[in-house]
């Protein structure tokens, strides 16, 4: 694609460039209880698997009002609007799914186009055929006679049985009756679990079964066009209706999609994430933990279909999910990334938070998913941690796993208008969905909600001391530009803040301090500001915020800092005693931490 064009797309999707009256930034849904309101927020730590993140209380009850004060002079997306979008439209970079003729008319209907069967486009389910009926031009009368009833027509006969009564026996017929091939390999004591231990309380299974086997079926008649793949090495979009990703993950929890329950090294998905729920219906050797963990997510995912399968809800009218939703895969070419060793800026402002979620304080922001490269992470089989979490708590996420191949270490993917629908508590083996989140969060022009999500992958080192290396630093400053970059054609000085944490620490064993400053030195070639939640670390909260400010106070520019880092590296390698990372940043620059 031409720039031009390319700076055209990424202006129109970027919600800074909307709207031609700026609104007050939007309120946060209604104020639950004190003791619902500690069960919110999703505390991180990092990508893959995750790692660890504390529950922590909301912002209001944090007893640091300098700190509060700070966060809230951070903007938002709604204190950059600069003027309206430009108008909802197809075009070669950015797919939408819905009729933008319709739309115009404040009606959101599917659009139509000939579907496609090829590498480059989602594989639907029912325009699936078998390869047999696809090389043969035409059928004799006897073959058309004897042919066997097509894979969508097996699915519609078993789905539509589960719209009366069922049990979870019929569950997993119906979904084995169209992928008996993984009669032996798949099992579904998660499944199970839940039916007897959870839905027994809640119901809540019983009564979205049918509406979800009923809007699978719906597919004809919602997506009418082909999906395209975000390939790797691409700058694209999509856009669907809320209602539209409902019906693909309705699908996908039945496992209705084709050719993706194989994704070993040199099958055709081999580079794509999983997308069938078939992963979050079995437990490994029968592992009770394992189950009580899976059971908790379909809590959440239940609560999901539930709310978009609702004809009539007591959720406040603005928290209805009928609008649209845009995931943009961002692709910057090397030779367009930041010369580290030639930039003069110097750091931007920052608010550490010890206390409060990314997704809840941070709201309004670009919020960071501490992501996989594979999008999603283990959020259909056992991982739950941040990125899970993310996932769970607003599903409309998933569906990127349906079409987004694998990030390389120049990509990233952001996520416009999604909504969360649930609470939780805890993280990992301590993760507890915990009830219904009205998201009233308001929605630009193109009835997207004012929320942006970036997933960013960061390294995951086996061993720690693979970190403090000049590539690996490189690695992960280049990839925090590519998630932190605003569009080319928005005011960059005028960019809503970044609300991130602890990215790829934990699990992937990085080191708080160092990738703190990776990311203030990304914020700052990327003109943006920061709101870091250390998700209760005291600890690292006193000392980033020293650690920042003598930087600021010393004038310490980006290109200058890096070079530090990458001093830093070879001091580390050399020396089996190595110096505390802050304290080696502040010899250097003339200061002395106090807090080392």
């Amino acid at each position: 694609m031409s720039n031009n064009n390319s700076d055209q797309m990424k202006a129109a999707l970027n919600p800074t460039y909307n709207s031609g009256n700026a609104e007050e930034p939007p309120k946060k849904a209604e104020e639950p209880s004190k003791k619902e309101s500690s069960k919110q927020g999703l505390q991180s730590d990092t990508g893959d698997e995750g790692t660890t993140h504390r529950m922590s209380e909301r912002a209001e009850h944090m007893g640091d009002q300098g700190t509060m004060h700070t966060l809230r002079s951070l903007k938002k997306i709604t204190d950059c609007l600069k003027g309206p979008l430009n108008q909802l439209s197809s075009s070669p970079e950015h797919t939408v799914l819905i009729d933008t003729e319709f739309f115009r008319s404040d009606i959101i209907a599917p659009y139509q186009r000939d579907h496609v069967w090829d590498a480059f486009h989602v594989k639907l389910p029912h325009i699936y055929q078998p390869p047999a009926a696809r090389h043969s031009s035409h059928k004799s009368s006897h073959d058309t006679h004897r042919a066997q009833p097509s894979r969508w027509q097996v699915t519609k006969k078993v789905l539509n049985k589960l719209k009366g009564n069922f049990s979870i026996g019929d569950i997993q017929t119906a979904i084995m009756a169209y992928n008996s091939s993984y009669e032996k390999i798949w099992t579904f004591e998660a499944l199970q679990y839940f039916g007897q231990k959870v839905n027994s309380m809640d119901n809540c299974m019983n009564t979205a079964i049918p509406k979800m086997a009923q809007l699978a079926l719906d597919l004809p008649d919602l997506i009418k066009q082909p999906i395209p793949l975000l390939r790797r090495q691409q700058y694209r979009a999509i856009t669907l209706s809320q209602q539209q990703i409902s019906c693909l993950l309705a699908n996908a929890f039945f496992c209705t999609f084709p050719h993706r329950n194989n994704n070993k090294p040199g099958s055709e998905y081999a580079n794509f994430p999983t997308i069938n729920f078939s992963s979050l219906f079995c437990t490994p050797k029968r592992d009770q933990e394992q189950a009580v963990k899976k059971a908790e997510k379909l809590r959440a995912i239940f609560h999901y279909f539930k709310t978009v399968t609702s004809d009539s809800s007591d959720a406040p009218p603005e928290s209805k999910p009928d609008g649209l939703v845009t995931f943009e895969r961002i692709s910057i070419p090397t030779a367009q990334l930041p010369d580290w060793n030639n930039q003069k800026k110097t750091l931007k402002n920052l608010a550490i938070v010890s206390k409060g979620s990314i997704e809840e304080e941070g709201t309004g922001m670009l919020q960071v998913d501490f992501a996989c490269k594979y999008i999603g992470g283990g959020v259909l089989g056992s991982g739950l941690v941040q990125e899970e979490i993310l996932f769970l708590m607003s599903p409309e996420l998933i569906v990127a796993r349906l079409f987004t191949e694998k990030l390389d270490d120049n990509e990233c993917l952001k996520v416009t208008g999604s909504q969360v629908y649930s609470m939780y508590s805890g993280y990992s083996k301590s993760f507890e969905w915990t009830g219904v989140h009205h998201d009233t969060t308001k929605r630009d022009e193109w009835k997207r909600r004012y929320r942006q999500i970036v997933a960013i992958d960061a390294l995951h080192f086996k061993n720690p001391k693979e970190q403090y290396t000049r590539e690996n630093i490189k690695r992960e400053l280049n990839k925090a530009y590519v998630g932190f970059k605003g569009d080319p054609k928005a005011d960059q000085e005028n960019l809503p803040a970044i609300a991130t944490g602890n990215w790829g620490c934990g699990a992937f064993n990085g080191d708080p301090k160092l990738k703190a400053l990776i990311q203030l030195m990304a914020a700052a070639v990327a003109k943006r500001d920061m709101a870091y939640f250390t998700f209760g670390n005291e600890k690292l909260a006193k000392e980033l915020k020293e650690m920042h400010h003598q930087l600021i106070e010393k004038n310490v520019t980006v290109d200058k800092l890096y070079q530090i880092l990458k001093d830093y590296c070879v001091h580390y390698a050399r020396d089996h005693h190595a110096k505390d990372l802050y304290r080696y940043v502040s010899e250097k620059t003339g200061t002395k931490h106090s807090l080392l």
